[in-house]
């Protein structure tokens, strides 16, 4: 399969990342870890990092034996009148374009 241009996911619409510098920090220091200084220049959260769901909506699916790049994000919880009772930590599992490969839908089944 063809492999990602960065050019390619430069132009893919916008993901949902809602602007938390502590997620962009956190990607940014495992994508220096994984890939090195160098690759944070290709490194855009609107664009290159998405959840699982994410890249498969865009006709992506993320390579065998890929890991995912750790982030967390809070869910509130709210009563019936919509105030905020309670905060909940939760996991999210980020994938960087590196990680995946545009889907082929000419496969045939042999």
């Amino acid at each position: 399969m063809k492999g990602t241009s960065i050019k390619e996911i430069m132009n893919s619409p916008v993901s949902n990342w809602t602007g938390s510098e502590t997620t962009k920090t956190m990607i940014e220091q495992q994508i220096r870890e994984r890939w090195g200084e160098s690759e944070l220049k290709n490194y855009n959260p609107m664009h290159s990092a998405r959840t699982f769901q994410g890249w498969l909506n865009l006709g992506y699916r993320v390579k065998k034996g890929e890991r995912a790049l750790k982030s967390i994000t809070y869910v509130e919880g709210k009563d019936e009148e919509g105030n905020i009772t309670r905060r909940m930590r939760r996991p999210c599992n980020i994938y960087y374009f590196r990680q995946v490969q545009k889907i082929d839908n000419n496969k045939s089944d042999e």
